[in-house]
């Protein structure tokens, strides 16, 4: 499988936009000292919990002791075909009515039952052998699930240069694969070249800690040659590194590669389940498969979980039980009493014939016995049918979920899975709910919705927020829950709150255009030209359109720009500007370039800026900043960021607006509206 001679490499080199410097020169200085890139903990390796090796290319060598390395097969079931009837049984037996059915079930067998056995074993058969039942369906499902992922496809090179598509579950340790864009790593990989010159490459990790913004990742500088399927050809490598472990974030190993050891990072890693984005391919070789990889190192074998419902049926069975053997013990002291006193005078019972379950002469065994009738006899007390009613509810609960419309992704065309029904009413009982930030809240989606610029606020769109506090005020009931859905179908050009106060919302629809719901006619269709701080408002657009790391991406079917950037901010923020007149639509290597609409009398312009470095957000700085260089020479550095960090960095002019500014993004915070400051 080669590559085709259409497809030519990327040119960028993302090293000179994200700041993986310090990265490099540690490398380099480590070459001069020592001979080699040896790791910074390089002397781990090889000791107690660093134990792994691996022979790239070479996969049949840990096929076999004394490596032997698991495959990459994976299964999440709770059972098998071995292990399915003794811990399904199990299971079962674990509910307390279950147990004691059991028992009576037992005692049937006897002559102390007052019933036939038949009709004390079938309805504890019927019982268990319906929730065994369900939890075969449902955990047959897992397994499908499975083989959905172990039949995935990807590129692994199989000698001379030609790679072939496999099974995931056929890789192994040491195979060298190819992975396309909008794939998912099928094991976890050592990256050993990409698409780009320098071998970065984009990677979304939603699937293991939730963030829906690309990672880079960044290959070794040795492998970078390693570009084309025939390179491959001879390519042999030693890696030396740590033992599986659960730890998503930290990595130790070297690779030995032409006689030199370079010191591998957590940079150079692609997890399992993880996507590759916005790159065309890229090479690894696998390190870890299976149940080995981080990600299912992560995972624990599905537990056997019991409802809060369940539990509490427990306690009422408990209270019933005892209930009755109470109720027995009084009837069978009695019946030991009568046996005793009365059962001599009861001559036409024949008492000289009795046998020892009414033996007068022995009252006390007599009574023991009835005891044991007693409890079989008044078990019906106790509900077997209400386990039975409540699998069936909650098998019906789970197929309303999977069919639930209001939880079907229309992006992804995926509806609702609900894997067990063993917890469903735990759902409905849910009464508080923690965030760690705003994001996992709002499904990292972000709308351009309002904007302050040079001490004017702009945007006369509302939010949901707004809306919905608006009708409930004009209904004038606090208590009376307002959908949403409600309100964007219903609103008015103006509420009316109280006498002669009105709140104006227009006719706010939800915008067509992902990202970008702005309306205000000052600003769109190049009416900003008009205001009196054209210029100030020139600046902001450019901001948005330049201050940023993402990458633009042309729709082959549609024609149409889409952005892959690093947080949904950046994506909201591009697409304002593009509808601003102010199109971002290509990067090279050192340059930005930008489609400006109204900026000239002359029509539409297309304008380079020239990138002189960049220093990327993090929690630290608060904010990202870019230093360039205009068409007309002039050098400036955009920022944007947090806006207590942007007020603390103002100039004397820029004090001027401070006060209306800050009274702009208190309301907008009024409104549950997020904000960053240029």
């Amino acid at each position: 499988m080669g590559r085709s001679g259409g497809r030519r490499r990327d040119r960028l080199r993302w090293s000179k936009l994200y700041t993986f410097a310090c990265f490099r020169s540690s490398h380099s200085n480590n070459e001069a000292v020592g001979g080699g890139p040896a790791a910074a903990g390089g002397s781990a390796v090889g000791g107690p919990g660093f134990t792994r090796v691996v022979h790239c290319n070479n996969s049949a060598v840990h096929r076999r002791k004394p490596l032997k390395y698991p495959t990459n097969y994976i299964s999440t079931t709770k059972y098998n075909i071995l292990t399915f009837l003794p811990k399904a049984i199990f299971e079962q037996f674990r509910r307390v009515a279950n147990l004691y059915f059991l028992l009576t079930a037992i005692l049937s067998l006897t002559p102390v039952c007052p019933f036939s056995a038949v009709s004390m074993i079938a309805p504890l058969a019927f019982v268990v052998g319906l929730s065994m039942i369900k939890e075969g369906v449902e955990d047959w499902r897992r397994f499908m699930q499975d083989m959905k992922v172990n039949n995935r496809k990807v590129a692994v090179h199989k000698g001379v240069g030609e790679f072939e598509y496999r099974h995931w579950e056929d890789l192994a340790v040491g195979d060298v694969v190819k992975v396309e864009k909008d794939q998912f790593f099928p094991a976890d990989l050592l990256l050993l070249s990409s698409s780009y010159e320098d071998g970065i490459c984009y990677v979304e990790t939603m699937n293991l800690d939730g963030e829906t913004n690309l990672k880079v990742k960044r290959s070794l500088e040795v492998t970078l040659p390693l570009e084309e399927d025939e390179s491959f050809k001879d390519f042999q490598g030693l890696i030396r590194c740590e033992d599986p472990n659960p730890s998503l974030y930290t990595f130790i190993g070297n690779l030995e590669y032409e006689r030199q050891i370079y010191a591998i990072d957590p940079f150079q890693i692609l997890l399992r389940d993880s996507k590759l984005r916005n790159t065309s391919f890229i090479y690894g070789v696998v390190i870890f498969t299976g149940h080995d990889s981080k990600v299912m190192q992560n995972s624990t074998e599905s537990p056997s979980k019991r409802s809060t419902i369940e539990k509490k049926m427990d306690l009422i069975i408990y209270i019933l039980f005892t209930v009755l053997v109470l109720i027995s013990l009084i009837s069978s002291i009695g019946f030991a009493v009568r046996i005793k006193y009365d059962l001599p005078n009861w001559w036409y019972l024949q008492p000289e014939k009795s046998n020892k379950l009414d033996d007068p002469t022995r009252p006390a065994l007599s009574g023991i016995f009835h005891l044991i009738t007693a409890l079989i006899l008044y078990g019906y007390l106790i509900p077997i049918s209400l386990y039975v009613s409540i699998e069936l509810v909650k098998v019906l609960q789970a197929h309303f979920i999977n069919q639930d419309l209001h939880m079907f992704d229309e992006d992804t065309g995926n509806t609702a899975q609900a894997r067990t029904s063993n917890l469903n009413e735990e759902l409905g009982q849910v009464h508080t709910i923690l965030s760690d930030k705003t994001g996992t809240l709002t499904c990292n989606q972000m709308d351009f919705l309002k904007c302050s610029i040079a001490g004017v606020s702009y945007g006369v769109g509302s939010s949901e927020v707004e809306l919905a506090a608006a009708k409930q005020m004009a209904s004038g009931d606090d208590g009376q829950d307002i959908h949403v859905q409600d309100v964007w179908e219903n609103n008015e050009d103006e509420i009316q709150l109280v006498e002669g106060v009105t709140f104006s919302v227009g006719r706010t629809r939800k915008s067509s255009i992902k990202g970008f719901s702005f309306e205000d006619d000052r600003l769109m269709q190049g009416n900003w030209t008009k205001e009196p701080n054209s210029s100030t408002i020139l600046m902001f657009f450019r901001i948005l359109a330049v201050c940023h790391t993402a990458i633009p991406e042309v729709n082959e079917a549609t024609g149409a720009l889409t952005y892959e950037a690093e947080s949904p901010d950046e994506g909201a923020f591009l697409v304002a500007a593009r509808e601003f007149g102010f199109e971002f639509f290509k990067r090279t290597q050192s340059s930005v370039f930008v489609r400006e609409k109204f900026s000239s009398s002359n029509g539409p312009v297309e304008r380079e800026f020239k990138i002189l470095n960049l220093l990327e957000f993090n929690s630290k700085r608060k904010r990202m900043s870019v230093i360039l260089k205009d068409e007309d020479g002039q050098i400036l550095l955009f920022c944007k960021g947090a806006d207590s960090i942007i007020f603390d960095r103002l100039a004397k002019n820029g004090r001027m607006i401070e006060a209306d500014t800050s009274k702009h993004l208190n309301d907008y915070e009024n409104c549950n509206l997020s904000e960053s400051q240029n």
